[in-house]
């Protein structure tokens, strides 16, 4: 099994990473994980349908730095 914080974190750096107009970001990751980072105030609530979500300040400021973190050179 995998750790799902660790899944977590892996899909807010890839949040990140892929990020365009400011924090918006499409989603196209599993559920679970994306309510659960609405729930944490991270993205706003991926329900809907709407392509995208939008990372909150916090969000944006926390998946560059995990991007940067694990993706960076």
């Amino acid at each position: 099994m995998h750790d799902s914080k660790k899944i977590e974190e892996a899909v807010l750096a890839l949040f990140g990473a892929f990020a365009f107009d400011n924090g918006r970001v499409w989603k196209r990751f599993d559920f679970d994980v994306m309510q659960s980072q609405a729930d944490q105030g991270l993205i706003s609530d991926p329900r809907g349908r709407a392509e995208s979500v939008h990372l909150t300040p916090e969000g944006l400021a926390r998946s560059k730095a995990l991007a940067d973190r694990l993706f960076g050179a």
